[in-house]
């Protein structure tokens, strides 16, 4: 009601019923797994799959053959059919470290400042001789790795430029990857080459279980930090602006060093016995289930990584069943995901399938059967895959034409068209077995090929929670009102804090009403909850009714026959 003063007038208000309600921070899929390169032990988010090669690699060579991480191909799935987000955990086998280079400096006999890769293991090494191929190539050059080059050193202004060069370029073809210039080693300067460059540094922690960062500023090349500036120069210039001659000595001369710009240093090969493929046994693609670990405790944290459902192709649970019991915990724990399982080895019988899946209980995570044959994207050849490999794209596709609350199942969201073969052509009777064991069937159809037929999760006991899409709807649901609580916390106990709350999940339940996902909502946070009682505690009290939507999965027609001239049924 607008204030009047004591004489007559018009009271002007405004009332503003426009406010947007935001929208939820929409979290993607994450994968832990082998990758030919990267950052090791430190999740990274990538948002295409052309981030994920240029970061991560995709091809191998092992006994002279190329060949591909199944990470690399579920990743390729997963963007190739919408995925938004993928948040990836590089493993390997043993202790994978940088490659280093050093700069040499006009004077002094050691380097001016020291790189590191942000890769680790041995494809980074592109050393090995400090002679180069007639055209300027490196000895181990390739495209998966780097070099480096200084331009335009000046000793006058004290500044140069450093060249990212692609591993395999050559003198009259160089391929710049990243430029960085006017750099200087003065660290009072805006352009100190560890403050534009970045020299931060992300290692895992076993003991505090955590990341931990060392470094003063942030990586801002996707390729290499500073690893040490050997000889700085704080204030390069006297009070009259001529460089002072103690400091001169130390900028880099242009080139590319003796052994021409080339990394060397790196630790961590690729396993000589190595299982790949159909292969996969307690060998996973040249590592066992403890390489896993460390990653699998580190995602366990929702705080500091969100997703919404997490693939590991390559684990097994017949061969690693203690990764996938801590897997399955910790996604429990979080409330926040989903984990896609593989039940056994290439070449496991149906039988064998249903007694892995009855060792598991949950409705956060749920499993496919069986494995399937594909084009390899990288390679081009014909491969047997565990079905997580696939199954992020049909999750991706599934909530890029729908929503996570639709089945990723059936004929219109299912369809694996990237899928040669899979490894058994399920018979109706092979279909009602796994699915009665809550294994997901990967059927072939007559006239639409391989696709998912079933949605189940591990959750033995009947109840919506046994569905993948209502798990999906729960997470989904929680995690956006989740979102909304949080920044009530330590806000008034009142009437308007408790409105303020329902004003925005209410319209949001009913978006998702609108979109097939609930048939009906309620959500209650008033006096009936929320007691003198509760008040003095410090607690808001909210509870949120919901039914949600069931798919028709069982599908009854009825072909009625009748005599000429009978009435059909109004």
């Amino acid at each position: 009601m607008s204030n009047f003063t004591t004489s007559p007038g018009v009271a002007i208000s405004e009332i503003d019923n426009t406010f947007l309600t935001g929208q939820p921070v929409q979290a993607g899929a994450a994968i832990i797994g082998p990758t030919v390169k990267g950052p090791w032990e430190k999740p990274v988010l990538v948002t295409t799959y052309s981030d994920f090669v240029a970061l991560f690699g995709d091809t191998f060579i092992s006994g002279g053959q190329s060949y591909s991480y199944l990470t690399s191909i579920a990743a390729y799935n997963y963007f190739n059919y919408g995925g938004t987000s993928l948040l990836v955990a590089r493993v390997a086998s043993g202790s994978y470290t940088p490659a280093t280079s050093t700069t040499i400096p006009n004077i002094f006999t050691s380097s001016s400042f020291t790189l590191e890769t942000i890769s680790e293991g041995a494809l980074m090494n592109n050393s090995g001789s400090n002679t180069l191929g007639a055209s300027g190539s490196l000895n181990s050059g390739s495209v998966a790795n780097i070099r480096w080059e200084i331009t335009n050193a000046n000793t006058g202004s004290g500044t140069f430029n450093l060249l990212i060069r692609r591993g395999n370029d050559v003198t009259n073809s160089k391929v710049v990857l990243e430029a960085w210039n006017n750099l200087t080693l003065d660290p009072n300067s805006s352009r100190y080459i560890s403050r534009v460059v970045g020299d931060q540094k992300l290692q895992y922690n076993s003991s505090t279980q955590q990341m931990e960062l060392s470094g003063s500023f942030p990586n801002n090349s996707r390729y290499v930090r500073v690893k040490s500036v050997n000889y700085p120069t704080p204030n390069y210039f006297d009070a009259n602006g001529v460089a002072l001659i103690a400091y001169t000595g130390s900028i880099p001369v242009n080139g590319s060093g003796s052994a021409g710009g080339s990394f060397f240093g790196a630790g961590g090969t690729v396993s000589s016995s190595i299982n790949l493929y159909d292969a996969i046994d307690v060998n996973t693609q040249g590592l066992i289930g403890a390489d896993y670990n460390n990653m699998i405790t580190l995602l366990g944290n929702p705080e500091e990584y969100q997703f919404n459902v997490l693939f590991t192709p390559g684990l097994l649970n017949d061969k690693h069943p203690s990764q996938v019991t801590n897997i399955i915990s910790n996604t429990i724990a979080r409330g926040d995901s989903m984990y896609v399982a593989d039940l056994g080895i290439y070449g496991t019988l149906l039988s064998e399938a249903i007694t892995q899946a009855q060792t598991r209980d949950t409705s956060y995570a749920a499993t496919y059967w069986p494995w399937v044959r594909i084009i390899d994207p990288a390679t081009g050849k014909h491969v047997w895959v565990p079905a997580s490999t696939v199954i992020p794209g049909v999750y991706a596709f599934n909530d890029k034409v729908s929503a996570p609350w639709f089945a990723p199942a059936g004929i219109n969201r299912g369809g694996l068209s990237t899928v040669l073969q899979a490894e058994y052509k399920l018979t109706q009777g092979n279909r009602d077995a796994l699915y009665a064991n809550n294994i997901n069937p990967i059927a072939t159809l007559p006239q639409q090929g391989v696709v998912v037929y079933g949605q189940k999760t591990l959750q033995k006991s009947q109840s919506a929670l046994d569905r993948v899409n209502v798990r999906r709807l729960m997470i989904e649901l929680k995690s956006y009102i989740k979102q909304i609580a949080d920044t009530i916390v330590f806000e008034q106990n009142t009437i308007q804090t408790r409105n303020s709350f329902l004003s925005r999940v209410n319209p949001y339940l009913e978006a998702i009403q609108q979109k097939q996902g609930l048939y009906a909502f309620r959500v209650v946070m008033d006096d009936s909850n929320n007691g003198p009682a509760v008040i003095d505690q410090n607690q808001l009290v909210g509870q949120i009714y919901i039914q949600p939507t069931r798919t028709a999965e069982f599908i009854s027609l009825d072909f009625i026959l009748q005599p000429t001239g009978a009435q059909f049924p109004v």
